[in-house]
């Protein structure tokens, strides 16, 4: 296994604002990508595959994790099912293909962006700079919601640690969109609201979005309710809008 640094010449760890773990197999492009990024102070390292991913992860700590789909072994949308129950680090998956069910699929996984491959490396930075800028928003904007939980038809959502507790007490794993999407609708019992609105709260006007990414966090979220989407009793989906129909 491969693994590529930002620069043959060690530099202060502060000199790096954030820390991106490239996984692509393709050495060129991990290559290419760790150099330009340090352009933007951004310290990357590249490796080639799923078992080197895990290994990164376990000894450092990322910001954000790139993540190619077509990987030998494992491929990219098994390691983003994997990193999504393991954590919340923010996912931007690459794909040579440009089938939007590829797209679909890796919103539905986790990921939090999506590029198709050729792309521009400066776009890739603007992605890299979007997805943690919001992040970071998210964790520095005090709500004005005075509750630091929500609890709901026996749930618990924790806005201070962002985690989902079922009614067995165990910790279901959210994607930074999903948990947005969660307390907005939670903030909003009982509310129609807009695609446009949920697509703000959830994922920012800065991305490449889509209607049907709604569709998609508001079917993962379903899914870990337990609410089954043919007879909903959380998430209600009335004349194309989106409802949340019970309080806390």
């Amino acid at each position: 296994m491969q693994s590529t640094s930002a620069s043959d010449t060690p530099f202060p760890r502060n000199r790096w604002s954030v820390r991106a773990l490239i996984v692509d197999d393709d050495a060129p492009i991990r290559e290419l990508l760790c150099g330009y990024l340090a352009r933007f102070n951004i310290e990357a390292v590249g490796v080639d595959d799923g078992q080197a991913m895990r290994l990164a992860l376990a000894e450092e700590r990322f910001d954000v994790v790139v993540l190619d789909l077509m990987l030998p072994g494992e491929d990219g949308l098994s390691l983003c099912r994997w990193l999504r129950a393991e954590s919340d680090i923010p996912i931007l998956m690459l794909t040579a293909r440009c089938e939007p069910a590829d797209r679909i699929i890796g919103l539905e996984l986790g990921a939090d962006d999506y590029m198709a491959k050729p792309f521009e490396p400066r776009e890739l930075v603007a992605r890299i700079q979007t997805i943690l800028r919001r992040v970071r928003d998210d964790h520095d904007t005090p709500r004005t919601d005075s509750r630091s939980s929500i609890r709901f038809d026996a749930w618990r959502l924790d806005g201070v640690l962002r985690q989902l507790q079922s009614p067995e007490g165990l910790v279901v794993p959210l994607s930074n969109a999903e948990f947005r999407l969660l307390w907005v609708f939670l903030e909003r019992p009982r509310r129609v609201l807009s695609r446009e609105q949920l697509l703000d709260a959830a994922r920012g006007r800065s991305i490449e979005a889509f209607d049907r990414s709604i569709d998609l966090l508001v079917s993962r979220l379903r899914q870990k309710l337990g609410d089954d989407p043919r007879s909903p009793r959380l998430i209600n989906h009335p004349s194309g809008n989106l409802l949340y129909p019970k309080g806390p």
